[in-house]
């Protein structure tokens, strides 16, 4: 085996590529990291370099892959390392740039490493991972941090001695249920109430929603979502990291996974939702809005992405990162991980007493969590 490293998407061939990934995880297809940079939301000039990781045979056939980046920040990500930062530059030492495996921008759970079928990902991993020291050591680079991977690569990456954190997202699971209906029989009568009397006042607002799979939104719709994406981090005093060629790309690119949710009020746009189609599980990513309708957010973002997932039968619905509000309306916590190696021991042995500490108010804040939900007892 042998690893080679690339600085574009451009450099592997597509069809390769997502002959490995499939499109179960639509954030690691090759139009998605593509669309990525084309656009110019990763760049040097962003603090994002792509430097992905590619594992070849002796015939020079893709037989591993692994999205990476050297990174000279850590917005974006969703595991906040800042702490860590400012302890680096405190003792006069510098903590970027960095190694960062994960999908820009996005905290949903996937596969960081892509291997062909039949090959040992313990064989696979700890070739990489010495690479990526070897690459940390020539060019003074202070670590490597692996964000969001699945649990059966936690396992992995934790035998390979790296620091494992935790953290808490909220997702709905799909048991069995028939209809929205259904899923609302589960509950206990008070929350089942709660979001029927929800539902119902966005229809007495006189909105209307309707769902269209990505590759059916005209020009003029992708320019209205935008428009209202961009209205959410401007409420927040920040700047999109997201532009509209982006989304036109992946519009072009991969549109059968796209699902967007477009509410209107006589005849106009007022809110959107954009989510992502994986196959068992629907991504909520972006949602925007000029105006604040009583419960929209809650029927454009999470309502409407729960009919999905029942009439699809999608058995999971991960709507991002944080919102201890989602509780209430039948997501449940569930812990996400992250795996991080530091190249200076002083360093790596302080941030593995923190992970740890850290631990135990982790699962205490799940359970507590858990407690809220808002399910029969004997469901």
């Amino acid at each position: 085996m042998h690893v080679k490293q690339i600085r574009s998407m451009t450099q592997v061939d597509a069809t390769d590529w997502n002959g490995l990934t499939g499109v179960a995880y639509p954030f690691i297809r090759h139009e998605f990291l593509w669309a990525l940079e084309q656009s110019g939301a990763i760049c040097e000039d962003t603090g994002w370099s792509a430097a992905h990781l590619l594992v070849m045979d002796d015939d020079k056939q893709l037989i591993a892959l692994m999205p990476l980046y050297l990174k000279q920040h850590s917005w974006g990500e969703y595991v906040f390392d800042h702490q860590w930062a400012k302890a680096y530059q405190q003792q006069g030492l510098d903590y970027y740039p960095k190694w960062l495996t994960a999908i820009p921008f996005t905290p949903c759970q996937g596969a960081r490493l892509v291997i062909k079928d039949g090959m040992d990902p313990l064989e696979v991993m700890p070739l990489l991972l010495e690479f990526i020291k070897q690459l940390s050591e020539q060019a003074g680079i202070s670590s490597w941090h692996c964000l969001f991977p699945i649990e059966q690569q936690v396992v992995q990456l934790r035998s390979l001695g790296l620091s494992i954190r935790g953290g808490v997202q909220f997702h709905w699971f799909n048991h069995g249920y028939q209809d929205f209906n259904d899923f609302l029989q589960a509950m206990s009568a008070s929350k089942r109430k709660m979001i029927k009397r929800e539902r119902r006042r966005v229809q007495e607002q006189g909105v209307q929603l309707v769902r269209f799979v990505g590759s059916d939104v005209n020009a003029e719709q992708w320019q209205v979502f935008f428009e209202f994406y961009t209205m959410t981090y401007l409420k927040r005093g920040s700047s999109p990291y997201l532009n509209l060629a982006f989304f036109q790309q992946i519009a072009a690119t991969m549109g059968e996974q796209l699902l967007l949710v477009l509410a209107f009020k006589d005849s106009n746009p007022i809110a959107a939702a954009l989510s992502f189609v994986g196959e068992d599980t629907l991504y909520g990513r972006y949602w925007g809005c000029f105006e604040d309708y009583n419960s929209l957010h809650f029927e454009a973002c999470y309502y409407q992405g729960l009919d999905y997932c029942i009439e699809h039968g999608l058995q999971r619905f991960d709507s991002g990162a944080q919102g201890e509000h989602k509780i209430a309306r039948g997501f449940e916590p569930i812990t996400t991980y992250s795996a991080h190696w530091i190249k200076d021991t002083r360093f790596a042995k302080a941030i593995d007493q923190f992970v740890m500490s850290e631990q135990a108010l982790l699962q205490s804040y799940k359970t507590d969590t858990a407690s809220y939900l808002p399910f029969k007892r004997e469901r």
